[in-house]
């Protein structure tokens, strides 16, 4: 099982779940670019685009107004981290940037002023009239914000941010407002590289500035060492990214300019249809061995440029690197260590394609009423096997996240009574050995859905009453089925914490956990119950969860709103569109109670206090009922 400790309010709080809507453009300012513009092709593969096209012509930029003329729109393009544009005292005030050409657009940054933005949206335009929105920011904090803009289509000409609500009464004070991308390839009939700025996609990479789309922009370090836009899977050998090169294409060599973290064994393959695959190319026993052994520690290893000629042109319109194999490092003594694969640039180069490849749009929210498809309230004389699995340590699982119980399949710890499931721990020292060998002074009960109902997307709730003491974690969450496939695994698999608790009488929290966003890093928020209310009463736990994002609530009461479209501009690929189940269980110490209690003995993040209270006998969850509803 993986970790699932402190969690932290991350920016994931309030974000809208609704699809981008487009917007009638704002009244132009005096001196706004002419319909037909300069492009800023010459600008480096790394260039602020936006800084690019200002510097062209300073009535490229555009706002809505000012609060005076020393602090009008240039200065947030103008590269002086001392200048600002202030706006006008208006939530709807807006600023945009004509890039003189239509582009691509990967990243954008904003350096806020103490004067931030609450609420706001950063939208695109191919015309400067019809706008998109492709980040949404409902409970903005001011800072640094970088929104990537992978998986989503955000090309056009224009990008404007437009105010919502200000987090303070003066208007938006902005010191810098930074555009990166650039010109995607277009249709060739000379040989050229038909990747550039085209979509780029991958299957799990480390964190939203890792992400797939990084290879296609046009650049990469002189040296191979730098950390400069690249992508990055994660920890796993079977990974690959690719190129949409638009149409089909003559395909005659490829270019792939490798961070020190390449692969030693790989495939380059081919595809019509982006499902179906053909091998082109793999790299020979003899140049693979000599890659093997070319290990050294991570400061010391630099990248390699991987030229690949094709003995004979292939045909077709994805190209991919499937790794097959990751490079060692010394890592100092005495064993080697693997990172992902880390590539800053894959060139395709041939004639074809065409400029017009596009991400395919983000899935929808289902329409219609929502039915029942899983329901319990332990009436019965029993735990009903036919819905639960019983969960025990040493056999469908192992010893998880420094917890001291071990979960076992026994009515002392799981039973059924007065119309509720009961989740009780117990103490004995040295008196349970699971399979394996290990010895544990506690058990305790954990049931899952694994097998039995498993399941994509829905309104999924329960109400539980809990125990209150430092470092009993009872635990009401969903993990994704496919989290025991080697190539998936967690946090890949993805997780969601409807409800956890820590033995604190007044909170309880919510999380999920991906690829960038696990453990300590989660999307997580903690809330307090109103009113006096407590943990050892009993409350409703809720999450709805859609395509486009996850609402949790305690008894109907939002406690975090996390969308798609923010989740991926700023952590990392959400893994929630495929099946999760249920889970219930009681645990007793670990990385998440001592990250808050402080707790090292008698155990991790369970002190003495709390074990007398198991040995006496009494400290239990209790499940009322548990509910999954589907449209």
């Amino acid at each position: 099982m993986p970790s699932r400790t402190t969690l932290l309010a991350t920016t994931a709080a309030l974000v809208a779940l609704s699809a981008p809507l487009a917007f009638a453009a704002p009244p132009a300012a005096p001196g706004a670019a002419p319909a037909k513009a300069a492009a800023v092709a010459a600008a480096p593969w790394n260039a602020d685009q936006a800084a690019a096209s200002y510097a062209i012509s300073p009535a490229r930029v555009t706002a809505s107004g000012s609060e005076n003329p020393g602090v009008g729109p240039g200065n947030a393009f103008d590269g002086n981290a001392g200048t600002r544009w202030g706006s006008e005292f208006a939530d709807n005030a807006w600023i945009q940037v004509d890039l003189g050409s239509t582009l691509r657009v990967n990243q954008v940054k904003l350096e806020w002023e103490a004067a931030y933005g609450k609420q706001y949206v950063l939208e695109v335009s191919k015309d400067g009239t019809n706008w998109t929105t492709f980040y949404t920011e409902n409970d903005g904090t001011g800072g640094t914000v970088t929104a990537h803009t992978y998986p989503q289509e955000v090309t056009g000409r224009y990008v404007r941010l437009r105010g919502v609500q200000r987090a303070t009464a003066w208007g938006y004070s902005l010191f810098s407002f930074q555009v990166y991308g650039g010109e995607p390839a277009p249709a060739s009939t000379t040989r050229t590289n038909l990747a550039l700025n085209h979509p780029a996609y991958g299957n799990l990479y480390q964190h939203a500035g890792n992400s797939p789309a990084y290879v296609t922009d046009g650049g990469w370090p002189a040296d191979l060492k730098a950390d400069q836009t690249r992508w990055a899977s994660d920890w796993n050998a079977d990974r690959w990214v690719g190129v949409d090169l638009g149409a089909s294409s003559r395909i005659e060599a490829v270019d792939l300019y490798w961070e020190a973290a390449y692969a030693v064994d790989y495939e380059l393959q081919v595809s019509d249809d982006n499902r179906t695959w053909r091998t082109v190319y793999r790299p020979s026993a003899a140049e693979v061995a000599a890659r093997r052994a070319d290990v050294k520690a991570p400061g010391e290893a630099a990248g390699r440029r991987d030229t690949i000629t094709l003995p004979t042109p292939a045909t077709g319109r994805y190209v991919r690197m499937l790794g097959k194999e990751r490079r060692s490092f010394y890592n100092p003594a005495p064993a080697t260590a693997q990172f992902g694969y880390s590539l800053y640039e894959f060139q395709v180069w041939g004639t074809g394609g065409n400029a017009n490849a596009a991400y395919p749009a983000l899935p929808k929210n289902s329409t219609g009423a929502y039915r029942t498809t899983f329901f319990d309230d332990f009436t019965g004389s029993g735990l009903d096997r036919n819905k639960w699995r019983v969960v025990r340590t040493g056999q469908e699982m192992g010893s998880v996240n420094g917890e001291s119980q071990a979960y076992v399949d026994s009515a002392n710890n799981i039973r059924t009574e007065n119309g509720t499931l009961v989740l009780e721990s117990k103490y004995c020292k040295a008196c349970t050995t699971v399979p394996g060998g290990g010895t544990y002074d506690f058990t305790s009960g954990r049931i899952d859905t694994n097998t039995k109902f498993d399941f994509t997307y829905g309104k999924v709730s329960a109400r539980l009453k809990l125990p209150v003491g430092d470092g009993f974690w009872p635990a009401f969450w969903l993990l994704g089925s496919d989290v025991d496939n080697p190539s998936v695994s967690w946090p890949g698999s993805g997780e969601t914490d409807i409800m956890e608790n820590i033995g604190y009488g007044d909170w309880t929290s919510t999380a999920l956990h991906g690829p960038g966003y696990s453990a300590d890093g989660n999307i997580g928020r903690t809330q307090t119950f109103p009113g006096g209310g407590r943990v050892d009463q009993w409350h409703t736990y809720a999450v709805e969860w859609q395509p486009e994002g996850m609402r949790f609530t305690v008894d109907d009461r939002v406690v975090q709103e996390t969308s798609r479209q923010k989740l991926e501009s700023t952590r990392g690929k959400w893994v929630f569109d495929h099946n999760q189940y249920v889970i219930l269980n009681l645990a007793l110490g670990g990385a998440y109670p001592a990250g808050w209690n402080k707790v090292t003995q008698p155990y991790w993040g369970l002190p003495q206090s709390s074990v007398d209270r198991v040995a006496q006998g009494g400290v239990k969850a209790e499940v009322d009922w548990v509910r999954v509803e589907q449209k």
